[in-house]
């Protein structure tokens, strides 16, 4: 397996190396103990932990310059209106974006593609119009599609997987017709850690004028991220994956896209003048961010962005890299391990399954030696059923874990093992 490997990945120098492993010391939450042992967090596909700097920044806006944005003149608000819109500059550097214009803050992945369905989609999606999803979509970007399938009579059609996690290509082809109307997939899964040939996806939807959505939820903090070599025309993903806080999302979208598709929400922000008889709307991105944003999480996630910019993200995917390796050779070695979900091309998720052994036993058990780990379904309940299996156990590594880690790892389940198998 590897990570990124559609994406160039540069061997790690010594100095690299040191400078990752020091970034340890940057988390203050993964210094304390639990239940008398070091903490040992292998659930960052649900959630990163955040670098003091993260941390910083929201207590510097609250102690230091809280006001809102865009509306005042004074001294408090020019500052944190200028905070707030040059973590927008970021985020555009971040993905390659063409412009500020088309980077829309919004409350996470899901909310980008609800904003997506409900204004893209109740415009031009109509009865017996198709959407293709994968296989493999968490519950975000199956569920907004299929409330507006209802609404309008619109069908979802599913690209298959096979038993490796791999999207079935030749049958994706064969689902794109005049029907279709948006291809909304997922770049990398959360559950088995699959990347999608997301260019190819696109590229093949392209061809036939096809608009195309990708859910980064889970790319973002392991892969470089060009929108504009993508070619796609949104984007979805969270700050809180990529070290930033809860609460904060972008939307990418291509700016003629924007321009013509309804606002999402109506109220202060989003308008340009209101009259008892109607109202014109404001200008991009401003015409989707109705209302006062969540203004101290979206300046800190720029500290996020920069302090994975400084690490530089080939590094982060070198040494993820090294950790998934690491760790597959030794789960490798436990009898009664089955690996769940084997793609060629992965970033550093592994979900597995321990036989005899529900997983939320596994995931109980670790935690009694204070390793966080995830069980369960992973919102992605239709994978599962494809699967035929109720959930697994999932690990997942960011670029604070270590190799020692790994090891607490494989003797946890060992303990588990020997513990609860029959």
């Amino acid at each position: 397996m590897s990570i990124g490997s559609e994406q160039p990945t540069q061997a790690l120098s010594e100095n690299s190396l040191d400078k990752i492993l020091k970034a340890r010391n940057d988390f203050p939450v993964l210094s304390q103990e639990i239940n008398g042992k070091p903490l040992v967090y292998f659930d960052n596909a649900a959630t990163t932990q955040k670098p003091k700097v993260v941390t910083d920044a929201l207590v510097n806006y609250y102690s230091g310059y809280n006001a809102n944005i865009h509306r005042g003149i004074h001294t408090l608000a020019e500052k944190a209106t200028s905070e707030f819109e040059s973590t927008r500059a970021v985020v555009k550097e971040f993905i390659n974006a063409p412009s500020t214009e088309e980077v829309i803050f919004t409350k996470g992945t899901t909310e980008s593609i609800n904003l997506v369905a409900s204004t893209f989609g109740r415009k031009y999606i109509g009865e017996g119009d198709e959407i293709i999803v994968s296989a493999i979509e968490h519950h975000s970007n199956m569920v907004p599609w299929q409330i507006l399938a209802a609404e309008k009579g619109a069908k979802i059609k599913v690209i298959p997987i096979n038993d490796e996690g791999e999207l079935l290509m030749g049958e994706y082809k064969k689902l794109l017709n005049e029907r279709t109307k948006l291809v909304a997939v997922v770049h990398v899964s959360n559950t088995l850690g699959t990347i999608n040939p997301v260019k190819e996806i696109v590229s093949l939807a392209k061809e036939k004028g096809i608009t195309t959505l990708i859910d980064g939820a889970q790319a973002t903090s392991h892969l470089d991220i060009d929108v504009q070599d993508l070619d796609t025309d949104f984007y979805a993903f969270s700050a809180h994956k990529v070290y930033g806080p809860t609460g904060t999302g972008i939307l990418y979208g291509k700016k003629a896209i924007l321009e013509d598709i309804p606002p999402y929400q109506g109220g202060g922000e989003m308008i340009q003048e209101v009259s008892y008889e109607g109202c014109s709307f404001n200008v991009l991105p401003y015409k989707f961010e109705a209302g006062t944003p969540n203004i101290a999480d979206v300046i800190a996630f720029k500290h996020a962005l920069e302090y994975v910019n400084s690490l530089g993200k080939s590094n982060i995917r070198a040494y993820e890299n090294q950790l998934l390796e690491y760790a597959n050779e030794k789960l490798s070695e436990i009898k009664g391990l089955t690996f769940v979900g084997t793609a060629k091309e992965k970033v550093s998720v592994i979900s597995f399954l321990l036989e005899g052994i529900h997983h939320q036993d596994t995931g109980i058990i670790l935690d009694q030696e204070a390793i966080a780990i995830r069980t369960g379904h992973h919102c992605t309940q239709p994978l599962m059923q494809r699967l035929n299996i109720s959930g697994t156990a999932r690990a997942s590594f960011a670029l604070y874990n270590t190799k020692e880690e790994i090891d607490r790892l494989v003797k946890g389940i060992l303990k588990v093992q020997k513990m609860l198998a029959s």
